[in-house]
């Protein structure tokens, strides 16, 4: 079953992860740095490095957001970066973001679903999500459709929340996103489900080796995953190969 922000709703995890999002969305990048410290900053940092090696000039940000990570892309000096999110919400916290820091016309904020691109083949040089594709309805789906927007030769970035194994770590950090975090973000926010379902989500979500199957399934090859504070968080690179078979 799958792991849903409102329980009681009978619509699509879809429809409900974007309810979340515009529930939340005045509030969003507060709570994304209050929650993590500001730790959340450092590991977007640290994905685009990443990425500074391929030198692309054509990035699309999935589950953008309010365009946090689409910002920190900036530092490799693309042409062109196309932000997309289901949440009207945050791309409207979004794209006043961009206009207040003089960068809208490099980084264009559209509305669309993650899973169903609208974007033709082999569009793209590199394509990052932060924290996006733990609320897919459909994992291998969504990561299908990113490779299939993915130029030859292009790259994958994913950045997402992980389960840490060590102790004490993995209890240290248990107790917190079952406790304290669902408590901040329920008095920050207003929406007690929102901060509720996301150490549930990260719970459920097939981490580490676990996700490398699935993205090779999609079609990346010679896929990397990097733990990130006692793996609290991991990168995920993935390629698409030169020519395709």
């Amino acid at each position: 079953m799958a792991v849903v922000p409102y329980k009681d709703k009978d619509t699509s995890k879809r429809e409900q992860v974007a309810e979340m999002f515009d529930s939340i969305s005045p509030k969003y990048d507060l709570l994304n740095h209050v929650l993590s410290g500001g730790i959340d900053i450092l590991w977007r940092k640290r994905a685009i490095r990443e990425l500074k090696r391929y030198a692309p000039k054509t990035i699309l940000d999935i589950a953008t957001g309010t365009g946090d990570f689409a910002l920190e892309a900036l530092a490799l000096k693309p042409e062109k970066i196309v932000g997309v999110d289901i949440s009207e919400g945050m791309l409207a916290v979004g794209r006043e973001k961009m206009k207040q820091r003089g960068v809208d016309k490099i980084i264009e904020m559209r509305s669309g679903d993650s899973e169903r691109l609208a974007f033709q083949d082999n569009e793209f040089d590199a394509v990052i999500v932060s924290f996006g594709v733990r609320n897919f309805e459909n994992l291998l789906k969504g990561l299908t459709d990113m490779h299939r927007v993915t130029r030859p030769g292009g790259v994958c970035v994913v950045l997402e929340f992980s389960n840490p194994r060590q102790f004490p770590f993995k209890q240290l950090y248990g107790f917190y996103s079952r406790t304290i975090l669902p408590l901040i973000g329920r008095l920050v926010s207003k929406d007690a489900s929102a901060y509720t379902y996301l150490p549930e989500s990260v719970q459920a979500f097939p981490d580490g080796t676990d996700f490398l199957r699935i993205y090779e399934a999609a079609g990346f090859t010679n896929t990397k995953w990097i733990p990130l504070t006692f793996g609290v968080a991991s990168i995920y690179i993935g390629h698409k190969r030169s020519n395709p078979a």
